[in-house]
């Protein structure tokens, strides 16, 4: 609608103008714009003049019903009815069609437990996913972690310690052969070697000479010393926990991309632009000198002991990203505090690479604060693990609803929920009594929504789309209407919380309707049923996109 008002602008004034149509209080209308505004100054009229004339030739139009002046030009327009019903079934346009992207989130490191941070990126990129899928990529999902570096040699000095020796036959003996139980385990031996790397010297010595040794099992393929086969196996440990993790919280699992395999390709990299002098030696490190006037800061790409720093990792998955999917676009999601460093290492890869310039976006999220407001450390062991949080949302899930095979779908619903509707980048308040709630904005309210009025369906005999609109079905059939601009502002700039948004307003409409019109045994029931099932499907379709089940009863 807003090219055929661009059209028919163009037609009356030989002006090509980009008309945006809002949506105004439904008493206003169904659309509304204000491009006569826009014309007054180029054309040099009164902006009401020029909103007559296009609301002449709109009239013409049989899609619109009636078409009126407000203020000093702004233009209404309502829309016959099956004009409105061709609405509800609209789709979104494909924004992303064709295109190759990469989009990279989660990223766990391996000998370390998801926390809640894991979960929020995990669960908003599985949802952005789903976004630009339905616009049309090629979409592929990745992920990015550490299974070397310092992190790691705290671990494996803690499983030493803990194991009282190299053993790696003892692993089996200490721990249950589950995915969660495993890398509890595993947390807590770096929890213990990231104390003693912190309260003896020695300690510290020790992990940092294990740290090189670590590196080296990959450089010379051992899998056979005791501590290279404890250090293989943990790992193998680790990544079946990511699997798990994703299972149990139903998203599609990634390529995960291990720092193991992106240093290598990183430090070749580094190699050859330290030969054309894009980097520097400093003090026996290796760095990227930044520029104050476009405030980038100095970064250190190779320490002065030899080892390649993150930076060198990021730069290495993000050659074998390209290589491996030729990415049109790649998309990056981590948490706030890693703003500044990202535009180091893209102006980095920018530099290096001149192609990648304006192919890579950096989006970033706040922090998950629960009632106490602190944001915890992993080092000290005290951070919430995400299996925490679904833990306590479970349980409180089983006190409110009966039907216990049901608790798994709402726990996700709620959580996915949840984060899904605080906009992208500030700080994500985590209420559980909100989280869980069958009465407000939440994902559970959305569900049982969904279960009630299926449960109106399956009271009448029979009902098909509907094909005319009667006075009381307006306001509701406008707002089904407006699902497909909702999904496409969403996949525009993947921002779920719209989706969010509309499908707590669609339940509250509906729940107006549905007070004031009979459905089963009335004269329209037939007609009414088709309205409720039309809402149904668009309610499931929304929570499909966020990753929550529909459930037919509940």
């Amino acid at each position: 609608m807003e090219d055929k008002v661009s059209q028919l602008v163009k037609a009356l004034f030989d002006v090509d103008v980009s008309v945006v149509l809002t949506r105004p209080d439904p008493q206003f209308g169904d659309y509304a714009t204000n491009v006569a505004m826009q014309l007054a100054k180029p054309l040099g009229k009164n902006p009401r003049e020029i909103a007559e004339q296009i609301a002449e030739s709109l009239r013409e139009n049989e899609d619109f019903s009636e078409v009126s002046i407000a203020g000093p030009g702004f233009i209404n327009i309502r829309l016959a009815d099956a004009a409105l019903l061709a609405l509800t079934h609209n789709n979104p346009r494909p924004l992303y069609e064709g295109r190759n992207i990469v989009f990279e989130y989660s990223c766990p490191n391996a000998f370390k437990e998801l926390h809640t941070g894991h979960l929020y990126q995990t669960v908003f990129g599985d949802i952005a996913s789903r976004l630009m899928l339905v616009g049309g990529a090629n979409l592929q999902r990745t992920s990015f972690g550490g299974d070397v570096g310092l992190h790691v040699a705290k671990c494996l000095w803690g499983m030493v310690a803990e194991l009282q020796g190299e053993y790696p036959e003892k692993l089996d003996t200490v721990v249950a052969a589950d995915a969660f139980a495993r890398s509890r385990w595993i947390s807590s031996c770096y929890v213990r070697g990231a104390k003693a790397y912190e309260d003896d010297a020695k300690t510290k010595t020790d992990i940092d000479e294990l740290n090189k040794t670590i590196y080296g099992f990959h450089a010379s393929d051992d899998h056979s010393s005791p501590l290279a086969q404890m250090y293989w196996t943990t790992r193998q440990w680790s990544f079946d926990y990511f699997d798990a993790f994703y299972k149990l919280i139903d998203v599609e699992t990634m390529r995960y991309y291990p720092e193991s395999q992106t240093a290598p390709v990183g430090m070749e990299v580094v190699k050859a632009q330290l030969e054309k002098g894009l980097l520097k030696e400093s003090d026996g490190a290796i760095v990227f000198e930044g520029d104050e006037s476009k405030h980038l800061h100095t970064r250190v790409f190779v320490t002065s002991k030899g080892l390649p720093t993150y930076e060198t990792k990021d730069i290495g998955v993000i050659w074998m990203e390209k290589q491996d999917y030729n990415f049109e676009h790649r998309y990056l999601l981590t948490g706030n505090d890693q703003k500044e460093y990202m535009r180091v290492v893209y102006a980095a890869a920018e530099a290096f690479r001149p192609e990648l310039a304006g192919t890579m976006t950096h989006l970033t999220n706040g922090t998950v604060k629960f009632a106490d407001g602190k944001k915890m450390s992993s080092r000290l062991g005290n951070v919430t693990r995400a299996l925490d949080v679904i833990d306590i949302v479970r349980e409180k899930v089983g006190e409110l609803v009966e039907d216990k095979t049901l608790i798994d779908q709402i726990t996700l619903g709620a959580i996915k929920y949840a984060f899904a509707r605080y906009k992208l980048g500030g700080d994500i308040a985590f209420d559980i009594e909100e989280t869980v709630s069958l009465q407000g904005n939440s994902g559970p309210y959305l569900q049982y929504a969904h279960a009630r009025a299926r449960r109106i369906l399956e009271k009448v005999d029979s009902y098909g789309a509907p094909s005319v609109i009667y006075d009381e079905d307006r306001v509701l059939v406008r707002k089904l209407g407006e699902y497909a601009e909702v999904l496409e502002q969403s996949i525009r700039t993947l921002e779920p919380h719209h989706i969010c948004n509309y499908l707590f307003e669609l339940a509250q409409e509906f729940n107006r309707y549905y007070e004031k019109n009979q459905v089963a045994g009335n004269e329209r029931e037939s007609h009414r049923a088709g309205i409720v099932a039309l809402y149904t499907d668009t309610l499931a379709a929304g929570l499909s996109i966020l990753g929550i089940d529909a459930p037919e009863k509940m």
